[in-house]
């Protein structure tokens, strides 16, 4: 088959559909989107290795990046209201915030993600500056985000400011993303989620049953597109989202950092749950998806390496309502695709392409990103 100057093309081991099989051939991309998708025969193609699709990583907080590893202290203190958290993003200079948020975003592209989820603090300001840093990254044309904000907390009290230019926040957001309804009350909280639900498109989520069990009844009562943690959640409450179609974002390496314990992730599989997964707070772990994907894989040994991969690509799309686009390799969808090469020294010899790319694969095995059809990354670190 003869390449056409206007197409791009990969080929080797094509981690194929939303089964994810993994087939020898080719994928031919056109105008930013998978055009053809075939197998066997030899063919000219500009970068070969094992094509999976761009990571989607569903929970990240990208504005404590100024506040890497931080002492332990118990989760109230890290992170809830008027926590260390937020002693930090309260007095950290606007640039060096930019700044660091900035960094976080270059490395969430230079490790394989095409599209991740902000949960971002500090009301309207806080998503400008957000904005802000997005637009000076290095790979703002080469990664898409969805931005998750949340009105500003008052500054002598913990409740929310709804007032009518706060509310201006769903004006600059893909939707609302608050921490437990525990730290705000009520009223607010419904009104937060009942705003959301009539404006099209908006999404609402919110953490719940990380610290304990308490605010899981009324996160899964406010019918939120998806809820994260829930590590101390029962096969109840699980059965509760699925009759709700409530999905959930897991975050492995949070949960461990801070001690809370792991989710039930077989228990949320088994009732039909969409699971994503996310990194959290950069603050306690790199925005590394190559690295959530390896845990996940080796504390939920008996879990499929293809559920995993899928886990961290297709059902995250899907918890953000993007995997008509992404997530998954087949022809028409858009072309945001990751090419492992499988032919350096940690990649050498695995004879299970999705079970070594899901077990050891790093960013350095990185042969290629490709991002609407473009190759936006070769070999390495290079923007």
């Amino acid at each position: 088959m003869p390449k056409q100057k206007s197409q791009l093309i990969v080929s080797g081991t094509i981690v194929y559909g939303d089964d994810f099989e993994d087939r020898a051939g080719y994928a031919v991309i056109e105008g930013g989107k998978i055009k053809e998708i075939g197998e066997g025969g030899k063919i000219e193609a500009d970068v070969t290795g094992i094509v999976i699709p761009s990571f989607v990583n569903a929970h990240t907080h990208i504005g404590d990046s100024a506040a890497k590893e931080p002492d332990f202290m118990p989760l109230d203190l890290l992170v809830g209201p008027g926590g260390f958290k937020h002693k930090i993003l309260a007095e950290t200079p606007h640039n060096e915030l930019v700044s660091a948020m900035k960094d976080s975003i270059e490395d969430i592209f230079a490790t394989g993600t095409g599209l991740f989820a902000d949960f971002r603090e500090g009301g309207i300001l806080g998503i400008k500056a957000l904005k802000e840093a997005f637009d000076s990254a290095k790979c703002r044309e080469k990664v898409d985000i969805k931005i998750f904000g949340r009105p500003e907390a008052g500054t002598e009290t913990d409740k929310l400011q709804i007032t009518n230019y706060e509310l201006r926040i769903f004006e600059l957001v893909d939707g609302i993303g608050i921490s437990s309804v525990a730290d705000y009350p009520w009223e607010d909280v419904k009104r937060l989620a009942a705003e959301a639900a009539k404006r099209d498109g908006k999404m609402f989520a919110l953490h719940a049953g990380e610290r304990n069990a308490e605010d899981i009844k009324g996160a899964i009562e406010l019918e939120p597109d998806f809820i994260v943690h829930l590590t101390k959640a029962s096969q109840q409450d699980f059965e509760k989202m699925h009759d709700k179609n409530i999905a959930a974002v897991v975050c492995i390496r949070s949960n461990l950092m801070t001690g809370m314990g792991l989710p039930p992730l077989r228990q949320m599989l088994e009732t039909g749950l969409t699971v994503g997964v996310g990194t959290d707070n950069v603050m306690l772990n790199s925005p590394d998806m190559f690295s959530e994907m390896e845990f996940i894989s080796k504390i939920f040994r008996k879990l499929d390496e293809r559920k995993v991969l899928k886990m961290c690509t297709l059902d995250s799309a899907k918890v953000l309502k993007e995997d008509k686009f992404v997530g998954s390799i087949e022809e028409g969808k858009t072309a945001n695709l990751l090419v492992i090469d499988n032919d350096t020294s940690n990649m050498r010899g695995v004879r299970n392409s999705v079970r070594g790319v899901v077990r050891r694969a790093t960013r350095n095995d990185i042969a290629a990103v490709i991002y609407e059809g473009g190759i936006k990354q070769v070999s390495g670190f290079r923007f």
